[in-house]
């Protein structure tokens, strides 16, 4: 055999996965990703004291802190297998939004400039991330809030669906790069309601659950490169980490 052919890579590989989490405030996003082994949080917000947290960064009050943060964990040893951001959505507004405006004259940002020079550190951000799974062996765990956007579906009329609240730039990068984009919601049943004079009025109830989506609808946006036997499940680890090769699980087991 040729020395091209001897340098192929065949076969399902090892390499940790890159998983984006995204949803309503306080449903456990950041609860979940503390789960994950060994994990380090680069956390752009508050809201993280309730958790019993692993490890933490100190809150990033720039986008400086957080490049800082990866620098750190792709140059100096440590035992941490799992890096979380929490979340990106505040990661790019204010963090990235407010350096790249610092940088550049306002004319420079006209025309949609700024949201071009914004995806552009957003994706040297992933990069990162990138060389922390490649080079140290960590999972990667991109938390973010959820907005309901109008699209414009050629196919069809408008309709609204969940995504991660991201300028569209950003958000196209994310959805890229993601191994998996679980989308967290509350599990909802629908009911019929007499409310007299033979009219019933259908209501939304919640049950407590909480679900992971992962399988894109017309509702939400998700996916998965990973042979999930459901399109949704229950919002555990454990089912995660069934069908994703998981850096690090039989440790942290």
């Amino acid at each position: 055999m040729s020395d091209w052919q001897d340098r192929l890579t065949r076969g399902r590989q090892k390499t940790p996965p890159r998983i984006g989490i995204y949803g309503g405030h306080a449903i456990g996003k950041s609860t979940l990703a503390n789960r994950f082994p060994n994990p380090i949080f680069i956390s752009t917000e508050d809201g993280l004291d309730a958790i019993d947290l692993n490890a933490a960064f100190p809150r990033a009050r720039a986008y400086e802190d957080v490049l800082q943060s990866l620098g750190k964990l792709a140059k100096e040893p440590h035992d941490f297998k799992t890096v979380v951001l929490d979340t990106a959505d505040w990661l790019v507004e204010p963090l990235i939004t407010r350096y790249v405006e610092g940088k550049h004259e306002p004319k420079d940002l006209a025309y949609g400039k700024g949201a071009v020079l914004i995806a552009e550190e957003f994706r040297n951000v992933l990069t990162g991330f990138d060389a922390l799974r490649r080079k140290r062996g960590m999972n990667i765990v991109i938390i973010a809030h959820a907005e309901i956007r109008r699209f414009e579906n050629p196919m069809t009329e408008p309709y609204d669906t969940y995504r991660p609240k991201l300028p569209v730039r950003c958000n196209a990068l994310l959805q890229e790069w993601l191994d998996v984009l679980a989308f967290a919601s509350f599990k909802v049943i629908v009911k019929n309601t007499d409310v007299g004079f033979n009219n019933k009025v259908r209501r939304g109830v919640g049950t407590g659950d909480r679900l992971l989506h992962l399988v894109e609808t017309p509702a939400y946006v998700a996916k998965n490169r990973y042979d999930f036997e459901d399109s949704e499940v229950e919002m555990t680890f454990e089912n995660l980490a069934k069908f994703i090769p998981i850096a690090g699980l039989e440790r942290a087991q």
